[in-house]
């Protein structure tokens, strides 16, 4: 289950690389985005791609994990994928308001659905964990 989940997290990683490959270097998005009238323009470059992705969802596992605990595998999934679609949603704030064009608002967001798209859907149950709502061998 842990390396089953491990993939998920670079599989959500890999999914936010691969929009921001299309949107910025080959569709010429320009992804910037600028927070308040007097901010600066701040480019989007892979690597804050990456690294915002990976810790995100690290601490979304981690997060998993605790309610599994808590709540059991069933029980915490559910609020784990209840508290993760609330998350994704408020996370589409950002782009909406900090594009500066309508082409980096939407390849932005495109990131965002991306990855949150990947964890949502699998990281409660990855596809070559355990299935849901079986025990874990020996317990």
């Amino acid at each position: 289950m842990l390396l089953a989940r491990a993939l998920v997290v670079l599989a959500a990683v890999a999914g936010a690389l691969l929009v921001w490959v299309v949107a910025d270097p080959l569709l010429k998005a320009d992804l910037d985005v600028r927070f308040g009238d007097s901010g600066t323009v701040d480019h989007v470059a892979a690597r804050a791609v990456a690294l915002t992705t990976l810790v995100l969802a690290l601490v979304g596992w981690g997060v998993l994990e605790l309610l599994e605990r808590r709540y059991g595998t069933p029980r915490g999934d559910d609020v784990w994928v209840a508290t993760a679609v609330v998350a994704m949603l408020l996370s589409l704030l950002g782009p909406i308001i900090g594009g500066i064009t309508i082409s980096a608002t939407v390849g932005l967001l495109a990131i965002h659905i991306m990855a949150g798209g990947i964890l949502i859907a699998l990281l409660p149950s990855p596809p070559f964990g355990r299935s849901r709502g079986i025990p874990a061998e020996g317990g």
